[in-house]
């Protein structure tokens, strides 16, 4: 059975690289490397793994590594984190409530 990878690389620019790859070390040391002059990473190394999930049916990785690509950068860090309440306060639809999230619990630590 095949293992996936879904991971989130810190740059040196504070943003985040979302990938999914079958080989997680081969595909950090890429990274580093950088070899492709075009990719969002060249420019950003040293890049440190923050987070990674594995997973055995392919499509369900590719599918989570599509939704987390759409996070906000808060979102991904609550997840990076492991911080479930803020994951799910930012997963709430911001309109459903008026805009009105109570903004003391959603500050930077």
């Amino acid at each position: 059975m095949k293992t996936y990878f879904v991971y989130i690389l810190k740059c040196n620019d504070e943003s985040y690289y979302t990938g999914f790859t079958n080989d997680l070390e081969r595909r950090l040391e890429e990274h580093n490397q950088s070899l492709n002059k075009k990719a969002y990473t060249h420019d950003k190394r040293p890049l440190t793994l923050v987070w990674f999930e594995t997973f055995n049916d392919v499509n369900n990785a590719i599918s989570i590594e599509k939704q987390i690509k759409g996070w906000s950068r808060r979102k991904k860090e609550a997840l990076i984190s492991e911080n479930w309440d803020k994951l799910i306060l930012y997963s709430k639809n911001y309109t459903q409530f008026g805009g009105n999230i109570d903004r003391s619990s959603t500050s930077s630590d």
